[in-house]
């Protein structure tokens, strides 16, 4: 494994020739990230992992400055891998970018909403990295639903030669999805937590027995408004790719939910069918 901070380094270090597979993350790895880095290990001859706390996605009200940084304990995680980089922000951004990526509609509704410019600074350097290492393959959660479908959009509109790799949802012995910020909570507001995963998981099983996708999206809002610690944000089901509301006959959907339990704000997602 070579560890590298600066974009010349990286570019000394990339192969010219085999298949290189990207993992894209802030650090503070766990098993959710660590299921990416398998797939990458696994499926291509070089596997680049960037770790770095992008700046440009943060509001000046959010955990930016508390968001955890333990790249030592991070690099043992990763002894597997071909090359790590990971740049400090004057490396990554030596002015504040002029030219800046539009991430569209899509991301004023949900998480745009909540966090109106965190997704053109998730493009921004997702566009950057995609740029400086040229992946074949790059590989990304399902937990970060909307994330992942402004990615593909970006990378289908622009022509990004790189394939976006979804990984299906890690999650705890207890159902919660894993997330860096889920060491935010205490025992409690962890207990509290899993009221996300069961309410997805009640209208999964609505949808599954015959239920339409009004009445299923009822079962999630109603299973999260009775939670006891849980400020819902929003709680409804939409198309994966779009993020449009599903039609009333549709097939599939994604349920997804935002809430607060304490302080911390979590997501999640479940694909649920019709029929």
């Amino acid at each position: 494994m070579k560890v590298v901070r600066t974009k010349e380094e990286l570019k000394a270090l990339l192969p010219e020739t085999g298949t290189v597979g990207l993992v894209m993350t802030m650090g503070a790895l766990h098993d959710g990230h660590r299921r990416l880095v398998d797939a990458a290990v696994n499926e291509c001859d070089t596997t680049v992992v960037s770790i770095y706390v992008n700046p440009l996605q943060f509001a000046p009200n959010e955990d930016f400055d508390k968001y955890p940084r333990q790249l030592e304990k991070d690099l043992k995680l990763l002894t597997d891998v071909d090359i790590v980089f990971a740049p400090v922000d004057e490396e990554m951004y030596p002015r504040h970018p002029l030219v800046r990526v539009d991430p569209g509609e899509v991301a004023t509704r949900f998480e745009g909403k909540t966090r109106p410019t965190h997704f053109a600074g998730v493009l921004q350097v997702v566009l950057k990295v995609l740029l400086l290492v040229r992946p074949d393959v790059a590989y990304f959660g399902q937990k970060d639903a909307q994330q992942l479908a402004l990615i593909k959009t970006m990378v289908a509109d622009l022509d990004v030669p790189t394939e976006i790799r979804a990984i299906p949802i890690v999650r705890d012995s207890d159902g919660l999805a894993l997330s860096s910020r889920n060491t935010y909570l205490s025992p409690e507001e962890r207990t509290a937590a899993l009221a996300l995963v069961g309410a997805l998981t009640a209208a999964k099983e609505a949808a599954g027995t015959g239920a339409t996708p009004s009445e299923a999206e009822r079962v999630l809002a109603t299973a999260l408004a009775e939670a006891e610690g849980v400020n819902v944000d929003y709680a409804t089901i939409v198309n994966p790719d779009t993020f449009q509301p599903v039609s009333s006959n549709a097939k599939q959907g994604l349920a997804v939910v935002a809430a607060r339990v304490g302080p911390t704000r979590l997501i999640d997602n479940m694909e649920v069918c019709f029929g």
